[in-house]
């Protein structure tokens, strides 16, 4: 009867060949629980990344708000005030009310095409679980 001796390292890691099922299973098991904490790690950091992105975009939807307060104020001011004395006070007040429309329109147009580029999915973290998964499958490969 052969017999092999096995080492434990100072972690208590079994080395040598003669490692058991139980302790292989172990092994993978941990590095299994560590692969998944990077990935929800990863996840984390590309969903902060995407809040950004996000507050930005909401900015600019709040810019599009202030504007569209401006118009009423605005447009207010300029009945009473505005080019009265070259022209009729209502189309004094409707030039002013359009300026601040189309101020409004431009900031809401670039809000919405910044609020377009925000993900609310972790992309890279999708893509590293796919590899993770495939590597599963197929881990000689």
């Amino acid at each position: 009867m052969a017999h092999t001796t096995r080492q434990t390292s100072r972690e208590g890691v079994v080395t040598g060949e003669d490692r058991s099922i139980g302790e292989l299973l172990s092994a993978v098991t941990s590095d299994a629980q560590k692969l998944l904490r990077q990935e929800i790690e990863l996840a984390k950091a590309e969903v902060r990344e995407e809040a950004t992105k996000a507050g930005k975009a909401a900015g600019m939807y709040g810019g599009a708000g202030f504007a569209g307060y401006m118009t009423a104020l605005f447009a207010s001011l300029a009945a009473v005030f505005g080019l009265a004395n070259v022209m009729d006070w209502g189309w004094a007040a409707l030039i002013i009310t359009a300026l601040w429309a189309v101020a409004a329109l431009v900031l809401y147009t670039m809000g919405r095409s910044r609020m377009r580029q925000v993900s609310p999915k972790p992309e890279r973290t999708v893509q590293t679980l796919k590899e993770d998964a495939e590597w599963a499958r197929h881990p000689t490969r």
